[in-house]
């Protein structure tokens, strides 16, 4: 029997209209799709976003049942719409008065979620459905902070071995963690130290670290953190002295053994010279007139005189006097220059000392 309608029967063409009619609707319904953006979305805390999300193609969708859901949160509702309101009971308590659809939109088929005054906690993955359409999609939002301050390079210490510079860096405020980088004057990586993440009780992240920065590198040096993310980063730049620089010096043992092996070089030059000189004299005395007596041609020895022998001059004892004399003005000499250079190494440090200060009061 045909269906009827306030009693009256309708005929198969009506019938067969009707049931095209729906089925048209079902495959138009079919063929629907809610969209979300391809990249995640970014914001900044405290600022106002939009979560992009429309049906294609565009139908009016007020009297659908809309929703806005996060899977990690209990309860899941960040936003439902039904019978043509906002079903404001059932949301999760962190959305009350920052979420919102643009109503007048929804006859276009855009279903945007705008959430006000964005937290660090809305981080995360929504779902924009229409349950009765079996369609959904997801986007995800970014969310950033914009306390970040500009890094703070300061002076560490004084690396001795290697003659260089420590610098720290330090940078507070970010979210989400970000990484730290040393540059210098030409932009060139630094080899630097691990850097040190510390999160604080608003979930934001300080970030630092050390380099030794020697006098090989650019005296221009640059701390730079970022967060590649969110296209965001921070950078300071700062001029080393020359002076910071320490250039390695001797350590007194060295400098000793120096004075030394300078001292010995000296002894063997004051002892070759007196013994050339006394081979000097010894041959002008053999050369001089002897005190003799020719009798005969032969020669005679005078009466109570022993037999003449060659005169031999000891000079030993007046070379070896001045050699001592000369071997401890040297020694006093290399006394004098050892207090000097430390002196000067004592006056260098201070120096140091000054400068460092002088930094840190920057």
């Amino acid at each position: 029997m045909l269906p009827q309608k306030d009693g009256l029967s309708l005929s198969p063409a009506k019938v067969f209209s009707i049931f095209i009619f729906h089925l048209l609707i079902h495959l138009n319904r079919a063929e629907s799709q809610v969209v979300g953006p391809h990249q995640p979305v970014v914001a900044l805390v405290d600022d106002d976003v939009i979560l992009p999300c429309h049906v294609e193609p565009a139908e009016d969708v007020t009297a659908e049942i809309l929703e806005w859901t996060r899977s990690d949160l209990n309860p899941r509702f960040v936003h439902v719409w039904r019978s043509g309101q906002d079903l404001v009971n059932t949301r999760n308590p962190s959305y009350r008065g920052r979420a919102s659809l643009f109503i007048n939109e929804l006859k276009r088929g855009n279903i945007s979620l705008k959430l006000s005054k964005v937290k660090l906690s809305d981080e995360g993955t929504y779902e924009c459905s229409i349950p009765l359409m079996e369609k959904k999609s997801f986007v995800k939002l970014v969310v950033a902070s914009d306390a970040a301050t500009s890094p703070v390079i300061s002076l560490s210490g004084i690396d001795k071995n290697r003659g260089g510079v420590v610098l720290q860096c330090e940078s507070a405020g970010w979210y989400p963690e970000p990484e730290l980088l040393w540059l210098d004057g030409e932009g060139n990586l630094l080899s630097a130290g691990p850097t040190e993440t510390l999160r604080g009780p608003d979930d934001l992240y300080t970030v630092s670290s050390r380099v030794t920065v020697e006098k090989r590198h650019s005296n221009n040096i640059t701390c730079r953190v970022q967060q590649k993310k969110i296209s965001q980063n921070r950078e300071t730049h700062i001029h080393v002295p020359e002076d910071f620089f320490e250039v390695p010096s001797s350590s007194p043992s060295v400098i000793i053994g120096l004075a030394v092996c300078l001292a010995l070089c000296i002894m063997l030059l004051i002892s070759s010279a007196a013994v050339l000189l006394c081979r000097m004299k010894k041959h002008k005395n053999n050369r001089s007139p002897e005190d003799q007596t020719d009798v005969g041609g032969a020669e005679v020895p005078l009466r109570g005189s022993s037999p003449k022998t060659k005169n031999k001059t000891s000079c030993w004892p007046i070379t070896w006097t001045s050699k001592l004399q000369e071997e401890q003005k040297r020694r006093e000499e290399a006394e004098k220059n050892l207090q000097d250079i430390k002196e000067e190494l004592q006056q260098e440090k201070e120096t140091l000392e000054e400068l460092k200060k002088q930094l840190e009061s920057k």
